[in-house]
């Protein structure tokens, strides 16, 4: 696993709280998988690329994610899950973000939403095809809205220039393979850049990357493990209610 950012960077990325790159050929590597654990106050996406992922979580969601799969989770009040990577033949590799929810939010009910290869959008533009995960290119939007962010998300692939008007402050582009140039600072296969200025990015080279932008929150952080909070006591407060089984809410029904 290579971790591009995590908990002593967040606060460069806000929105975003820590983002990593998975896989490998050896199922060994992997098969260990991520047995039931807690979330709270956050919102993770994961992106498969290739391989077959097993999840389960306690709001009765359950299924493989597939090669061109996204799992993107809503842990809100709090959720328990498991993502269990299957045997796969070839690499297996994927993407996992983590997303901070805004403070009146992170209590918000949990939520899942699947998404199949089949259902994403995709669109071209300039030189490059871009699948839309969340957000919008011109008239085109991904299927993944409501949410409790604001967030866009795009897997590009660009064999030339591409030019993206970004409407949000943070933006964080990672070249999965290839390099890509931005203004004077070119960017190799597995390094991040991260941009923090709203307006036109001009993207030149060929090169298969991830943009994912979004607007900072501004709040205070307490992170301990899978659960981010504002405070020190909702933090001890998450803990002491998975000791006391009265971590999962009840939900209203619909």
């Amino acid at each position: 696993m290579r971790r591009i950012f995590g908990p002593e960077q967040a606060s460069q990325f806000d929105p975003f709280l820590l983002f990593d790159h998975f896989g490998s050929p050896n199922p060994q590597d992997y098969v260990k998988g991520f047995p039931w654990h807690p979330h709270r106050g956050i919102e993770t996406v994961t992106y498969l690329l290739q391989g077959e992922v097993a999840h389960a979580d306690s709001i009765g969601n359950k299924g493989v994610i597939k090669s061109g799969e996204i799992q993107w989770m809503t842990a809100g009040s709090g959720i328990i899950h498991q993502e269990m990577p299957q045997l796969f033949k070839g690499e297996m590799q994927g993407f996992q973000l983590w997303i901070n929810l805004p403070r009146a939010k992170k209590m918000t009910a949990p939520q899942y939403r699947g998404i199949t290869k089949d259902e994403v959008v995709v669109v071209k533009q300039d030189d490059a095809t871009i699948k839309i995960v969340a957000g919008k290119i011109g008239n085109k939007k991904g299927l993944v809205e409501n949410l409790s962010t604001d967030i866009e998300y795009f897997e590009i692939e660009l064999a030339g220039t591409y030019q993206h008007d970004s409407k949000k402050k943070t933006v964080l582009i990672y070249v999965i393979e290839g390099s890509l140039k931005i203004g004077n600072t070119s960017i190799s296969h597995h390094h991040a850049a991260l941009l923090e200025e709203k307006g036109e990015i001009v993207l030149i080279g060929k090169a298969h990357f991830l943009l994912i932008a979004g607007n900072p929150l501004h709040q205070p952080v307490a992170w301990a493990g899978p659960i981010v909070m504002n405070t020190q006591k909702e933090l001890e407060e998450a803990f002491r209610e998975l000791e006391e089984g009265t971590f999962i809410k009840p939900q209203p029904d619909l």
